[in-house]
C-alpha cells in the first residue's frame, strides 16, 4: 500500500477572502487558531483535513500532504527523484513534523508525520 494523502492547503495574499470563498462554495467550517491567519477545516466537512492561509510570502500555492514515517527519508528519496527541497524538516509548534518540495516541473507538495497518538 502507498502513502495516503492526509491534508491539503491553499495560500494566497487573503487568508479571510479566501476561507470566505472556499466556505461559501463548500459548506466548510474553519477552526481558526488564536494569533494565526490560517483556518483549519474540519475532514468531515472537506474528505480530508487541510488549511487555508493568508499573508503567504511565496505569493500562494495549493498543495497537498502525503504522510510518510521519516521524513528527512522522504525528502532525500524525492530529491534523488529530481525533486528540489523548499523547507524543513520543520516541527510544527504542538503538530506534526513536516517538510516542503517541489516536483521536477515545479508542483509544491508536503510531507508529513503524523504525531504519535
Amino acid at each position: 500500500m502507498g502513502n495516503k494523502v492526509t491534508w491539503f492547503e491553499v495560500a494566497g495574499k487573503d487568508g479571510d477572502k479566501l476561507r470566505e470563498f472556499y466556505g461559501k462554495s463548500f459548506g466548510w467550517q474553519f477552526n481558526q487558531p488564536p494569533g494565526m491567519n490560517y483556518g483549519m477545516v474540519d475532514p468531515s466537512d472537506a474528505g480530508i483535513g487541510g488549511g487555508i492561509a493568508g499573508d503567504s510570502e511565496d505569493g500562494g500555492h495549493l498543495t497537498f500532504y502525503v504522510e510518510v514515517d521519516d521524513v528527512q527519508a522522504a525528502l532525500d528519496k524525492v530529491e534523488g527523484l529530481g525533486g528540489k527541497k523548499v523547507m524543513g524538516p520543520d516541527q510544527v509548534p504542538g503538530g506534526p513534523e513536516i517538510a516542503m518540495f517541489t516536483d521536477p516541473e515545479g508542483h509544491m507538495v508536503g510531507l508529513v508525520k503524523p504525531q504519535p497518538m
